[in-house]
């Protein structure tokens, strides 16, 4: 694990002229701040100081009037040595994602990254470990300015077909440099291919602990996005940046692991996954306010399109919203996929309040049901849908006693405010304006 030390050192010997100090914020956005080297080692120490306002900015840069978030107010963007990575995409510069802390260095209520922190150390007291992947997809292709003054739009790459050997071609050099610059920040590619819409890349990393999984996301998300402008290009992870192609996810798989991370719990341990699912399965109406966060999350969650439409759960059922996936090849491959999730959503209170559900599953003893074994859609009225729009999921989320008191009344209280205006401007303004938006931030 990187120290302090390690990281000037490091910096000298790179060359690394500035330094990204990278946070999620609670509209999704990844923010920061950069220390020069010169000033390195005393901002690794005290941070950088940052306005509590911009914890209730929305992703249209709108700020809110919530309490405790207007202009009085400081705390500090704490990086975490041990994340400490040179940018290949942006020579000179790394990066370090970061906490929220107050001015003493103690942790701040609205902080995102505290609040998975805080998830890993109850479902620790009980003994187990979560491991975790995201799985993203990402379009790729030239952002085009409307001549007419309206709304950019995002031109596809190619119109290969799904898998199509085609779309490995036309994205090669792309692909090859995009995987060499996650592999170099310590990033481990597992698989990638063209995806069903047109431009559409699939590449997914290596699972990993819960924190370290977040925060890889955080770094896949910058790098997916850096790699592309270096190469004169424009790549988005938005659910729908092309309102009539296949939707980005950004598949949420998990496990849970006894507290060493010796031993993959789902493997053998059946009435323990059983129960997880269960507290998935009681609390998604809500989770999906945190998992999907974005107004143009709920055009990709629709029957029919593999994303997720239903609350339920079923062996590798791509329509369910929890996918008990098949064991592949080695031991300890057990995991749940969770797919109502996707890149607007801020990784670390995704992923947080995922544990919070999945262990109230275990203390509980949370019965999911039956497994579902067909196309839910294909029994109309049988089984239960999921939001179908931010502010249904918003409903959920404040009437959820469980996560709303996990987020706590600071978080929750800035988030609820952010999430409410961003569904509130997209509804005065068209369709083209809000994927646009969402092409242009995700």
């Amino acid at each position: 694990m990187r120290d302090r030390r390690s990281v000037i050192e490091r910096a000298e010997i790179e060359g690394i002229e500035l330094v990204r100090f990278l946070y999620a914020d609670h509209g999704g956005v990844i923010r920061g701040k950069a220390a020069s080297r010169t000033r390195l080692g005393e901002r690794l120490a005290s941070g950088i100081g940052h306005t509590v306002a911009m914890m209730a900015m929305n992703m249209l840069d709108q700020l809110q009037e919530v309490e405790q978030f207007g202009p009085v107010g400081e705390v500090r963007i704490m990086p975490d040595p041990s994340t400490f990575v040179p940018l290949p995409y942006s020579p000179g510069a790394a990066a370090m994602v970061s906490d929220l802390v107050q001015l003493d260095g103690t942790p701040w209520g609205a902080c995102p990254r505290t609040f998975l922190k805080d998830a890993v150390a109850e479902l620790e007291s009980e003994g187990y470990a979560l491991v975790a992947a995201f799985e993203p997809e990402f379009t790729l292709g030239r952002r085009l300015p409307d001549p007419s003054g309206g709304p950019d739009r995002l031109v596809p790459l190619d119109d290969s077909l799904c898998y199509a050997t085609t779309g490995f071609d036309l994205a090669h050099d792309y692909a090859i440099t995009l995987v060499r610059a996650l592999e170099t920040q310590g990033l481990r590619v597992e698989h990638y291919h063209p995806e069903l819409g047109h431009g559409q890349q699939e590449l997914s990393i290596r699972h990993a602990p819960a924190l370290r999984a977040a925060d890889n996301h955080v770094l896949y998300r910058e790098t997916v996005r850096g790699v592309a402008m270096r190469m004169a290009m424009w790549a988005s992870l938005a659910p729908k940046p092309i309102a009539d192609q296949a939707g980005n996810g950004a598949h949420l798989h998990l496990s849970l692991w006894d507290s060493s991370l010796h031993t993959n719990l789902f493997d053998d341990r059946p009435e323990l996954m059983t129960r997880f699912v269960g507290g998935l399965l009681a609390h998604l109406p809500a989770l999906t306010a945190l998992t999907c966060g974005s107004v143009n999350s709920f055009r990709r969650l629709a029957p029919r399109m593999w994303s997720s439409a239903y609350a339920v759960y079923g062996p590798d059922n791509r329509e369910a919203a929890v996918r008990v996936c098949s064991p592949v090849g080695e031991q300890g491959s057990a995991n749940l996929e969770l797919k109502p999730s996707d890149s607007s959503a801020n990784p670390y209170l995704s992923l947080g309040a995922v544990i919070h559900a999945g262990l109230d599953g275990i203390r509980r003893e949370l019965d999911p049901g039956d497994p579902v074994l067909v196309d839910p859609d294909t029994r109309p009225g049988l089984y239960p849908r999921l939001p179908s729009s931010l502010d249904e999921a918003l409903d959920a989320l404040e009437d959820d006693e469980l996560l709303m008191a996990a987020l706590g009344p600071l978080r929750a209280g800035a988030y609820l405010a952010v999430k409410r205006s961003e569904a509130a401007a997209f509804k005065e303004r068209g369709a083209d304006f809000e994927v646009s938006q969402h092409m242009r931030v995700f």
